[in-house]
């Protein structure tokens, strides 16, 4: 049975099947709405899933949006390859999986790209890879000759894998996002460490930026906390090698907050303390979105004269550096590292992203 007429090799809708599409008063019919839920906790196409970079970060972001962890097996065979099976079902599912990159970082780098391989076989409908630390990212170019760009090579193994989208937090260097082509959301933890600082209340405070490559984020910060800008001049001459040569502004009879993005060995952070120190600055804090904390970090901090430094959980603590995380006996002394969470900000952006609003009130 025929329901139209052929006219040059298309066919043309009768006028009854026209009909069919429009209201009494002529116009096209609306498309149904999609309800969705207002809640993730009552969304069942939304799942949660961690590595085993930072469990605790994930089930603390799992507590502030409502949704648990999902089950998965995770086990090494006993050469170290990673074995990965999801307990739970993923067709159809927006699926958000929190593994950052850090110590040890190509262990948890492979981890993840097996996770996204398991849910891409799994039929999920959209893979988030939420890393709160990107390895790799300080070689974002060549700066030498005959050097890898290892930042854009993990950005295309992630993109490979089968990853849909990414979410970061305080990349080291911003132009990152365009080593992807998938959508990438990128976090900065500077709210929650300006809100720290503010309580704090320092007195004669000045904004310190470590070297050149960090006064844009130096700069946010002092904006945010109506506080002058000083540079420290820094030359590095090797890997985690670096010489501070003088101090670019008034510190003079100032308390000093130094920002950075990461502090890995704090060879540069201490030698910081110390070039402040000795241009008149009367007390040095330091905060950064990353403790890394290798080699001799720990100790560098511990016998250094800074009186605290602030840190995000975007990188569980190693053993050591919990230890500097407890104040003395007497309280007369703050305790030497401080870590503030930064699950209610991912988790605000993981619903975000999820109900399709937008991130950009997290900036603030």
């Amino acid at each position: 049975m025929e329901t139209g007429t052929l006219i040059e090799g298309k066919q043309q809708p009768q006028p009854a099947a026209q009909d069919a599409a429009k209201s009494r008063d002529g116009k096209p019919n609306a498309a149904p709405e999609r309800k969705k839920p207002t809640k993730l906790s009552e969304d069942k196409r939304f799942k949660l899933f961690s590595g085993s970079a930072n469990p605790k970060l994930a089930e603390a972001i799992g507590k502030h949006i409502g949704v648990p962890v999902g089950q998965v097996k995770l086990q090494r065979f006993a050469d170290g390859e990673v074995y990965f099976q999801l307990l739970e079902n993923v067709r159809g599912v927006d699926v958000f999986v929190v593994q950052p990159t850090c110590f040890p970082v190509d262990q948890n780098l492979v981890e993840l790209l097996i996770m996204i391989d398991a849910l891409k076989r799994a039929s999920a409908a959209r893979i988030t890879v939420v890393v709160p630390y990107y390895g790799y990212a300080r070689q974002d170019r060549k700066d030498r000759p005959r050097v890898a760009i290892s930042a854009k090579l993990i950005a295309d193994l992630l993109t490979k894998a089968g990853a849909n989208r990414a979410l970061f937090v305080d990349l080291h260097a911003a132009q990152i996002q365009g080593f992807f082509n998938i959508p990438v959301d990128h976090l900065f933890a500077s709210p929650v460490l300006v809100s720290y600082f503010r309580e704090l209340k320092l007195p004669n405070l000045t904004i310190v930026s470590p070297d050149a490559g960090g006064v844009e984020r130096a700069r946010f910060f002092a904006q945010k906390m109506g506080a002058p800008l000083a540079i420290v001049d820094k030359r590095r001459t090797d890997m985690n090698v670096a010489e501070v040569m003088n101090v670019v502004g008034d510190v003079s009879g100032k308390t000093c907050l130094i920002i950075d993005d990461i502090i890995d060995t704090a060879g540069t952070l201490v030698k910081t303390v110390d070039a402040l120190y000795a241009s008149g600055a009367l007390g040095v804090y330091a905060c950064a979105s990353h403790a890394v904390l290798s080699g001799p970090a720990i100790e560098r901090i511990a016998s250094s004269r800074i009186k605290q430094v602030v840190v995000t959980d975007s990188i569980p603590l190693r053993e050591a550096a919990q230890k500097l995380t407890v104040a003395s006996a007497d309280a007369a002394q703050p305790p030497k590292i401080k870590v503030l969470t930064v699950a209610g900000l991912l988790g605000a952006a993981i619903e975000s992203i999820h109900m399709e609003t937008s991130v950009s009130t997290l900036f603030s």
